[in-house]
């Protein structure tokens, strides 16, 4: 089973995808995590689900709290990308890797300079495999005005958007 494991994440790697921050609040205690794994489900009524392994903290905090956040990063925000990946198990330090945030409109935690962001409510949640999947409904969202260019994941590495063009695919010598 390592064997696909390996192979699926491999696999799965070709599929270029954005970088996020799900944040979520524990009374008012922020936790966040990274997240590639968020789907734009329907425009009537906005959904959207993220995808959030059952092993960390935020998971079963936003179960309980019906509610999170999505803060999509940019370019610049590859270390806080890093941080949050490695957000801890169990609380033990700053569980919000030091970054400033502000309440959004319904109270849930919003990274300073985030690119976009979006606060949802959860209309259902499945649990699958290793994971538990959130469908929510998006309560409040903001655009940043700076323009910045998205942050990007692609066979397992972070990439800018200029630099995604000229990266050459596994097995292509030209």
């Amino acid at each position: 089973m390592e064997l696909m494991a390996e192979t699926f994440r491999k696999v799965m790697g070709h599929f270029a995808t954005g970088v996020t921050v799900v944040s979520a609040l524990e009374g008012e205690r922020p936790w966040g995590i990274t997240v590639n794994a968020l789907s734009s489900v329907s425009l009537e009524p906005p959904l959207v689900v993220v995808a959030l392994d059952r092993r960390r903290k935020i998971t079963p905090t936003v179960r309980a709290a019906n509610r999170y956040a999505v803060n999509i990063l940019g370019e610049d925000q590859q270390a806080m990308a890093d941080c949050f990946a490695g957000a801890p198990v169990t609380p033990g330090r700053d569980e919000f890797c030091g970054v400033r945030w502000h309440p959004g409109p319904t109270g849930l935690p919003l990274i300073d300079g985030a690119i976009a962001t979006l606060e949802c409510t959860v209309e259902l949640t499945f649990s699958v495999g290793d994971h538990d999947l959130f469908v929510a409904r998006v309560d409040s969202l903001a655009n940043e005005e700076h323009h910045a260019m998205p942050l990007l994941f692609y066979r397992r590495r972070y990439l800018r958007v200029e630099r995604a063009a000229s990266v050459v695919p596994e097995g292509k010598t030209d």
